[in-house]
């Protein structure tokens, strides 16, 4: 079904960084929202939606011009039945509709810092299960210590300040939350696998359904900012379609063609990092000596999952310029 990789196909080094910079700026994604929820009475429906629709708009524009510049109409894409790709299509939508809507909805249902520390958590694990079972990757002794580095560090990082509230509903909402981006990731790692994709066909077919699947959701909560500092909500709504979605979302799922499932989701904890370097850089917080140690633990772990899945990549290469991915 799919065709082996030529040489110019994406090196394992740049898969890394396109993640890494995805789970910087998912950080930055964060305080956005909550400058949204304080001056435009959006809900968190309303800002999905968005983000989502805003990100489809720009990525249809950007594809457009692209391919006006190169004067041709497609690129070469591996063949895939009717039916195969309608639910494939279907299913990434949803899944990604799923994985934001249910996380806003464990950060309202039990706090901010459990619905993180459970959403966050949890995905890596799922995606390393299912990696292992669908696809027969497998991380290795050192790659299991580093994933389960990388969830302690979190913990540390997030519940480290204590006080934080459990309540089962909320916990349901990060579980539900962490299938959906496994699934997400998983369908597109699998069928991406060895780079013959496009990331801008799989990135605008998942924000399709996404907007279409969060539009009626949106609606019910109120669709429209307020007048009142419309200016603002608009720019701000802009930049969350433009950097933490559009951009962020063709990279991961480029990365995803050449970076195993499980390496992917642990370096995207970089994004409660990011989002504590702007509470301290930019909205006044302090840094304190849990934090610094939760971020210490966490960024060691994705530099040796990192290191490992550039070994991985050189050693999968062979002469003959085909990708051994998996």
């Amino acid at each position: 079904m799919y065709t082996t990789t030529p040489s110019s196909a994406l090196p394992v080094g740049r898969g890394l960084l396109y993640v890494t910079f995805t789970g910087i700026v998912w950080g930055t994604a964060g305080a956005t929202a909550a400058l949204l929820y304080g001056g435009s009475g959006l809900g968190p429906l309303a800002i999905s939606f968005w983000r989502t629709f805003g990100g489809l708009v720009l990525l249809l524009a950007v594809r457009a011009l692209l391919r006006r510049r190169s004067g041709t109409t497609a690129g070469a894409v591996p063949y895939e039945p009717v039916r195969r790709r309608m639910a494939r299509i279907a299913v990434t939508g949803m899944a990604f509709a799923v994985f934001q809507t249910a996380y806003f909805a464990a950060v309202e249902g039990t706090g901010l810092a459990v619905g993180t520390v459970v959403t966050m958590g949890a995905a890596p694990v799922l995606i390393a299960i299912g990696a292992r079972v669908t696809m027969g990757e497998r991380l290795g002794a050192g790659g299991v210590l580093a994933v389960a580095g990388a969830v302690s560090g979190l913990m540390v990082l997030v519940l480290g300040g204590g006080g934080a509230t459990v309540r089962p509903a909320g916990i349901g909402y990060a579980f539900l939350s962490a299938a959906g981006c496994a699934a997400m990731t998983l369908l597109t790692r699998r069928l991406g696998k060895g780079g013959s994709g496009d990331p801008y066909a799989s990135t605008i077919s998942t924000f399709t359904v996404g907007a279409l699947c969060l539009l009626p959701l949106a609606v019910a909560e109120g669709l429209w900012p307020q007048a009142h500092e419309l200016g603002r909500s608009l720019l701000l709504l802009g930049y969350i379609a433009a950097v933490p979605t559009a951009l962020a979302y063709v990279l991961y799922f480029a990365a995803l063609a050449v970076v195993r499932a499980a390496t992917a989701s642990v370096i995207l904890l970089l994004e409660p990092v990011s989002a504590a370097v702007i509470a301290v850089l930019f909205l006044g917080e302090r840094l304190t000596m849990t934090t610094a140690v939760g971020t210490g633990i966490l960024l060691t772990a994705v530099a040796a999952l990192a290191v490992t899945e550039t070994r991985r990549g050189t050693v999968a290469e062979e002469p003959g310029g085909v990708a051994v991915v998996g």
